[in-house]
């Protein structure tokens, strides 16, 4: 009864979620019928989120009361020893999710996806780069290509369940956080302290937005230069820039959509539900909560019209105007090709804009940023092509590294906004692959560390055990981002006109396989549409010369 209850409490958040009534109804009446009334269920008030304080807290465990987490702990994996002993399930179920893998199986092609696998054209591949790359990796220790996966020990609990916000992972430590002081960065006197792994420990729990931003709000090496739509300005964000996050608004946070069943989280940019028809999570719940539909249902507005929209278009199309709207740049530019110069004093190079950000880095290359960016809009039915490190290219053209399935005709298919990202990076010549580069590292090979290519990519692909011709060069490639989150309130919503337009710059004049009125012309629509015009005129002019005669006529009777 209690489960039934706080579901349908969640429902309420910000009062804006729209609830299909008649499901609604349904189960709270069979509840009645069962259980009778629940304070719940028997209201016909909107149902009020509860404060979020010790006496409305729905945590059964005092943690700082278990003398498991008194402490001291030395190390992350200490931490994590101690919450297994109780929660003995939790570390294998952790090593079967993403987060620990960093590995995935598309559902719709079968193809072997992940971190691991799938390109990107940002900071490239993890592969060699570990200690860098891994500090976002949901464990400790993964600094090589010989990391126990098997051991539970490794998982990194604090991450996630840490509620103090003081549990930092060090960039370039493999996951673990400080264990002792550290002047950082090097030669600046600033001294950071290690976090007290104790007083995190006691007081762990459900994670928040700021557990999951430290990782996916800085993806591709910082704030905001990955995804478009997730940054750091969604931890305390307003209603204007997102009103499920915003605490005026819904006051959600990411794993009210993205629910976890057995530590396996739902929603995938592998493969996105392009349309759920499974709608309302009520009475049946399908246990991911990742789209729209789920909380708003398939038919949310009170227009017929607007309802017939939703079966061509998604939901963001309309209620994401623009993306990076925080304040924060995102990138969408990165070109590698430009990596390696030296300024006059012979050290390497970093220009940056009157933003502060870098433009030019000899690590990385040249940068391009955007803020408030219209999306690019295109068809998607379910499918996502995805290129892996391994995949044969061809390199006569752009190569989309994740292109995406659909058309008008395909029953599946809605138009989605994307951020498309532009890169530039350095691939297989002769084997026509993309290349594993060891950027990071304090070997020699390391680019970061020479800025010399042929031995940076020999030296990865080596590792990697992969293929290579030792010639490479650079090849243009493109991204898509799909954009889901920054949901702008309702009257800040796309305006019909910026789509039914005619307008060169009108946001689906991309989309040139489907019919839209006041954009698109066809003759012989057009020629029936001016002879309903002409003939509702003529029937009129027709209607009134007819009563002019008959009045005449009986006047003159």
């Amino acid at each position: 009864m209690g489960t039934c209850a706080t579901r349908i409490r969640r429902w309420n958040k910000g009062d804006i979620v729209n609830i299909h009534w008649k499901k609604l109804f349904g189960a709270g009446l069979l509840v009645t019928l069962l259980h009778g009334p629940t304070p719940a269920l028997a209201t016909t008030a909107p149902l009020a989120q509860p404060a979020k304080s010790a006496s409305t807290s729905t945590v059964t465990t005092d943690h700082s009361q278990l003398e498991a987490l008194k402490g001291p702990f030395a190390t992350g994996p200490d931490v994590t020893r101690a919450c297994l002993s109780c929660h003995n399930k939790a570390g294998h179920q952790v090593m079967k999710s993403i987060h620990w893998t960093w590995e995935a199986v598309s559902p719709t092609t079968g193809k072997k996806l992940g971190k691991k696998f799938a390109a990107n054209n940002f900071c490239g591949s993890p592969i060699s780069n570990e200690p860098r790359c891994t500090s976002c990796h949901a464990g400790y220790g993964w600094e090589d290509k010989d990391f126990d996966f098997t051991n539970q020990e490794n998982v990194d609990c604090l991450a996630c369940h840490d509620t103090t916000g003081t549990y930092k992972k060090i960039a370039t430590d493999a996951g673990h956080p400080l264990y002792e002081p550290r002047e950082m960065p090097k030669g600046s006197g600033n001294i950071v302290q290690p976090p007290d792994l104790a007083k995190i420990a006691q007081h762990v729990g459900q994670p928040g937005r700021e557990n999951c931003g430290a990782c996916h709000f800085n993806g591709g090496g910082g704030d905001a230069v990955k995804h478009g739509d997730l940054d750091s300005s969604l931890i305390k964000p307003s209603r204007e820039l997102d009103v499920h996050m915003a605490v005026d608004g819904a006051n959600m946070t990411c794993a009210d959509c993205h629910t976890f069943n057995a530590h396996q989280p739902s929603g995938s940019r592998y493969a996105a539900n392009p349309k759920d028809t499974h709608g309302l999570d009520l009475p049946v719940d399908d246990h991911n909560r990742a789209t729209c539909e789920s909380c708003h249902g398939v038919t949310p507005h009170k227009e017929d019209r607007i309802n017939r929209h939703a079966d061509r278009l998604a939901c963001q199309t309309c209620h994401i105007p623009e993306f990076a709207r925080g304040g924060l740049g995102t990138k969408m530019l990165w070109d590698w090709s430009t990596a390696g110069k030296r300024g006059p004093d012979g050290k390497p190079l970093f220009i940056k804009n009157d933003h502060g950000h870098l433009i030019y880095s000899a690590e990385k290359g040249d940068f391009e940023y955007g803020e408030n960016v219209r999306p690019v809009y295109k068809w998607y039915n379910g499918v996502v092509h995805q290129i892996a490190i391994t995949d044969r290219i061809d390199d006569t053209k752009v190569l989309e590294l994740n292109a995406v399935e659909g058309s008008a005709k395909d029953p599946n298919a809605r138009i989605w906004p994307f951020k498309v990202m532009h890169g530039k990076q350095p691939y297989d010549k002769v084997n026509k692959t993309l290349v594993v580069n060891h950027v990071y590292g304090k070997d020699d090979t390391a680019f970061w560390g020479n800025f010399d290519y042929a031995k940076s990519i020999k030296a990865g692909m080596d590792y990697a055990e992969l293929p290579y011709s030792g010639e490479f060069g650079f090849i243009e490639t493109r991204m898509n981002w799909f954009i889901t989150h920054m949901v702008a309130p309702k009257e800040k919503a796309v305006p019909c006109q910026e789509c039914h337009t005619r307008s060169a710059d009108g946001r689906l004049a991309e989309i040139t396989d489907i019919y839209i009125p006041g954009r698109d012309h066809n003759k012989w629509i057009d020629m029936l549409g001016g002879m309903l015009i002409a003939g509702s005129i003529g029937a009129g002019l027709l209607h009134g010369l007819i009563r002019i005669v008959t009045r005449r006529r009986r006047h003159e009777q």
